[in-house]
C-alpha cells in the first residue's frame, strides 16, 4: 500500500516523539551490552533510522519503545560478536546470547531503571569537567540535540559537539565502569549527579547571559531528571531535597517575568500565578527527604518552602530563612550563601544588619565578578536612604551582568535611586 506524504510525515513525527521519550533508556540498555556510551548512542541512533525507514510501510508497532529497544540491542549484540572473539565476549554479555536471540523488550522495569541509573552516574562522572558533564547529561538523558544544548547555553554548536565527543572519549579512556557506585564512593558520585541537575536548572531559572531572564525548557529538563532520580533512588534524602527545591523554584517561574519578559522582583510578584501543583509536589518531596539532619539541597528546599508558605511577601518568615541560611553556611561555607543570608538578615533585623554582612564580603575573591554583590548592596543602601551610593552600586552591577534583562532592571533601579525613589 502506497504511503502518502502526509502519512509518512505523521509517522516520522511519531518516531521522533517516541525516541525523545525512550532514548535515555535505550542508550542505557545498550551501554550495558557494549560498555561504551558513545557507541551506545550511535546504535540508538541507528535504531531511530531503522524506525524512520520501516514504520511508514509496516505501521507504528503496538509497543514502539520496546521495538526500538529490541532493535538497538540486536545491533549491539551483533557489534559485540563482530568486534570480539565470541568465546571471550560470552563471559561479559552472557552465555544465553549463544543460544537465543535477545528479548524483544527489556526484561522488566527494574532492569531498565538499573541501567538508567548506571547511565546517570556515568554521564555525571567526576572524571569529566562540569561543562562536559552537563552537556553529556542533556544529550544522553535529556534527549536534547547538540543544537538545542548550544542554543540553551548560548554556545557555538561546534563547541558543544566537541565537548560531547571529548566527554565520551574521556569516559572510555578513563575506563569508567558502567555501574552504580556503592560504599564510600557513592556519596561523592551522587553529589556530582545532583550538582549537574542543579546547575542545569539554575541556568534555566536565572540565565547567566542572553536576552531572556528565564529559559523554562532547561528548568523542565532538570526537573524531569530530578523526578526520575527520585524514582530510582527513593532512599536518598538529598535526592528528594533537590527535587523539592526545584519543584518550589519552578512553581514561581510564571510570576518571575512580566508581559514583555522583564524581571519581576520577589516582593512584586503576583503570588496567585505561582503554580500550586508544583508547590504541593515540593512539600511532598521535602517530606520524603526526612526530618534531618538536612543536606545542602534539603536546606535550600526548606528555605524555598518558607517563601511558598507566605501568602504575601510581608508574611515571609525571614527569621527562619536567615537561620536556615546560617545552617547552610556551616554545612557548605560559601560567600554566595553568606550573601543570601545577608538579604534574609536585612529583612528580619533591618538593612543595617544585612549591610554589615555584605560589606564583610566586598573583598572576597570569589565574588569579584559576581554582579549580585553590588546589586544586593545597592538595595540595602537604597533602603537606608543612601541613594547616591545605591545608584553607583546598581550601575556597577549592571556593568557586570551578561544578561540583558537583568541589566535593564539594574539600570532602572539606578535611575530610581538617583531620583531618590525606592
Amino acid at each position: 500500500m502506497a504511503v502518502t506524504a502526509a502519512g509518512a510525515q505523521k509517522t516520522a513525527e511519531t518516531v521522533e516523539a517516541v525516541f525523545r521519550i525512550e532514548s535515555a533508556r535505550i542508550i542505557a540498555g545498550v551501554t550495558r551490552v557494549v560498555r561504551d556510551v558513545g557507541i551506545a548512542e550511535e546504535i540508538a541512533q541507528d535504531a531511530l533510522v531503522a524506525a524512520l525507514e520501516q514504520w511508514p510501510e509496516s505501521g507504528v508497532p503496538d509497543r514502539p519503545g520496546a521495538w526500538l529497544m529490541a532493535t538497538a540491542k540486536h545491533r549491539a549484540i551483533d557489534l559485540v560478536r563482530r568486534r570480539e572473539t565470541y568465546a571471550r565476549k560470552l563471559a561479559e554479555v552472557g552465555r544465553t546470547l549463544e543460544d537465543a536471540p535477545p528479548p524483544e523488550e527489556p526484561a522488566g522495569p527494574d532492569d531498565i531503571d538499573d541501567d538508567l541509573l548506571r547511565l546517570i552516574f556515568t554521564a555525571c562522572h567526576p572524571v569529566l569537567s562540569t561543562d562536559a558533564r552537563i552537556a553529556l547529561t542533556l544529550r544522553l538523558l535529556g534527549g536534547l540535540t547538540t543544537e538545542e544544548i548550544a542554543r540553551a547555553f548560548l554556545a557555538a554548536e561546534p563547541t558543544v559537539a566537541q565537548r560531547i565527543v571529548r566527554a565520551k572519549r574521556g569516559l572510555a579512556r578513563a575506563g569508567v565502569a558502567f555501574e552504580v557506585p556503592y560504599g564510600a564512593d557513592r556519596a561523592e558520585r551522587l553529589g556530582s549527579v545532583l550538582e549537574v541537575i542543579y546547575l542545569v536548572f539554575n541556568e534555566g531559572y536565572a540565565a547567566t547571559a542572553g536576552d531572556d531572564l528565564v529559559r523554562p525548557a532547561l528548568c523542565e529538563d532538570a526537573l524531569r531528571l530530578a523526578r526520575v532520580l527520585q524514582g530510582l533512588m527513593p532512599a536518598e534524602p538529598e535526592v528528594h531535597g533537590l527535587a523539592a527545591l526545584l519543584e518550589f523554584q519552578a512553581s514561581r517561574i510564571p510570576a518571575r517575568t512580566g508581559p514583555g519578559g522583564e524581571p519581576v522582583l520577589l516582593a512584586d510578584q503576583n503570588r496567585s500565578r505561582w503554580n500550586g501543583l508544583l508547590m504541593r509536589r515540593g512539600v511532598e518531596a521535602l517530606h520524603r527527604a526526612g526530618g534531618g539532619p538536612y543536606g545542602p539541597y534539603t536546606l535550600q528546599a526548606a528555605i524555598a518552602a518558607c517563601h511558598a508558605r507566605a501568602g504575601r511577601y510581608e508574611d515571609t518568615d525571614w527569621a527562619t530563612i536567615a537561620a536556615l541560611y546560617a545552617q547552610l553556611a556551616r554545612l557548605t561555607p560559601s560567600p554566595v550563601v553568606e550573601l543570601n543570608r545577608a538579604v534574609a538578615l536585612s529583612m528580619a533585623e533591618g538593612p543595617s544588619a544585612g549591610l554589615a554582612l555584605v560589606d564583610a564580603l566586598r573583598d572576597e575573591p570569589a565574588l569579584k565578578d559576581y554582579h549580585l554583590l553590588p546589586s544586593v548592596r545597592g538595595d540595602l543602601l537604597a533602603r537606608l536612604g543612601r541613594h547616591e551610593e545605591a545608584c553607583d552600586e546598581f550601575e556597577r552591577a549592571a556593568g557586570m551582568t551578561r544578561n540583558a534583562r537583568e541589566r535593564e532592571l539594574l539600570l532602572d533601579r539606578a535611575d530610581r535611586a538617583r531620583a531618590g525613589r525606592p
